[in-house]
């Protein structure tokens, strides 16, 4: 019952921008950290960015720091991902995940594997063309 959807994604042209939004159901996540993965065929999920549960703090991947913004509206229980000044290498399937909602840290590096997050949506296709 307990579902992440992930919405937003499409083609856009490098330069532009894309909001993505991952809304959460059958259960609240307020106080989960929530993060953004991408994906390319052939490689492992990659980090990009998280917020704690508290929304007080972020962490960014190196390549989208200063471009992606993660933010969170937790009374519609939806994580979004502000993805400005795209680049073709940002093409990827994103997806989005929950830690626990039992550790109530701060965003950091912690935060990078995969293995921090116990719930995953089904990603959504982002596209960047040249």
């Amino acid at each position: 019952q307990v579902q992440l959807v992930e919405s937003g994604g499409g083609v856009v042209q490098a330069g532009g921008s894309l909001r993505l939004s991952c809304a959460a159901s059958g259960r609240t996540f307020r106080r989960n950290a929530m993060g953004w993965f991408r994906q390319t065929p052939g490689k492992e999920r990659e980090f990009v960015a998280v917020i704690s549960w508290s929304g007080d703090s972020t962490y960014y991947a190196d390549s989208v720091k200063g471009r992606f913004t993660i933010s969170r509206d937790n009374a519609k229980n939806t994580v979004y991902l502000q993805m400005n000044s795209l680049k073709p290498e940002d093409t990827a399937v994103y997806y989005c995940a929950a830690d626990s909602g039992r550790i109530y840290a701060g965003a950091s590096a912690y935060y990078t594997g995969e293995d921090r997050y116990d719930y995953w949506g089904q990603g959504t296709q982002v596209t960047v063309s040249s």
